[in-house]
């Protein structure tokens, strides 16, 4: 399946050092590896002399110190926040009780919409940072500006509710958060996310102009209008392989990972459940699938029955 996204796994920067990465743009890797957060988080450090930091990380003090280091005798002005996972928002704190920076995001965390997961189906719950509150709160389009940076909020929920991307002006590149990864493809798992979410805003993305990403993980993605479609096939085949197996009959959601998701990595087992059930509880609301009540981990689903054709 994943054959066809030309996805870029070199990557090099050692833990909590600083590296000039775009113009106007250092980088500061986190050194919380992972099988979701592949070699860590990225936090961006915008600007030079009076500056933005982007995605502080988790709440790991060597990081938070590595950061401070990075703009000693620089003036940290304000604080953007991609989404409110673990690993981007918890050492804004700390950040921002340092430098007295104002924080901006589109949110405080909550969940994409009510789903049911079953009671014995371990919630993501605990990759929210539910104590985060920015001090300003974000549009779709506003425009903050710096000293000598210029950037632009774009709502793009999907992997959480909150998530929204940032264009740089100046450098002509978007920081995409965990929305568009060079790594891997991006996880879509309730509460969090919603299917039908991450492909509107994958697509809002594919209109833009911006040629280069710089993402919450890894390495940057360039020809990202290219890279964009490549995700929207891989999701568009993904779905595809569902609705192929259902053709077969119904099945319950470990019967579909085990279809649609071969040679899978075990660790990846529980997240790739959940989205799958993020497909199908996009595929019920367009009524290509049926279940009994909402869609749940627990449910059993089938394709929907075809309308007779009209006499």
């Amino acid at each position: 399946m994943s054959d066809d996204i030309p996805f870029n796994k070199a990557f090099d920067l050692a833990p909590d050092t600083v590296k000039d990465i775009a113009p106007g743009v250092r980088a500061v890797l986190a050194n919380n590896p992972g099988p979701f957060t592949f070699k860590g988080t990225m936090s961006y450090i915008i600007g030079r002399g009076k500056v933005a930091i982007l995605d502080p990380g988790p709440d790991d003090d060597a990081h938070v110190a590595a950061l401070l280091d990075a703009v000693r005798n620089e003036i940290v002005s304000h604080i953007f926040v991609t989404h409110t996972h673990r690993d981007h928002s918890p050492a804004v704190p700390k950040i921002k009780a340092a430098t007295g920076a104002k924080v901006y995001a589109e949110g405080p965390h909550r969940p994409a919409r009510p789903l049911h997961l079953g009671d014995d189906t371990r919630r993501l719950d605990a990759s929210a940072d539910t104590d985060f509150k920015p001090d300003v709160a974000l549009k779709d389009g506003e425009v903050v500006s710096g000293d000598g940076f210029t950037l632009e909020a774009i709502t793009t929920p999907g992997h959480t509710a909150n998530h929204m991307a940032f264009a740089f002006k100046e450098a002509d590149l978007i920081f995409a958060g965990d929305h568009v990864m060079a790594w891997s493809t991006t996880i879509v798992a309730p509460p969090d996310g919603a299917m039908s979410d991450y492909m509107a805003s994958l697509r809002k993305l594919g209109r833009r102009p911006e040629p280069l990403y710089l993402s919450g993980h890894g390495a940057p993605v360039p020809q990202a209008q290219r890279y964009v479609a490549h995700l929207i096939r891989h999701r568009q085949a993904r779905e595809g392989s569902i609705l192929h197996r259902l053709g077969k009959g119904a099945a319950d959601i470990p019967t579909l990972v085990r279809a649609v998701y071969i040679g899978l990595d075990p660790r990846l087992t529980g997240a790739a459940g959940l989205s799958v059930l993020a497909h199908l509880e996009d595929m019920v609301a367009r009524g290509l699938v049926e279940t009994e009540g909402p869609p749940a981990m627990t449910g059993i689903y089938r394709l929907a029955e075809l309308p007779l054709p009209a006499a």
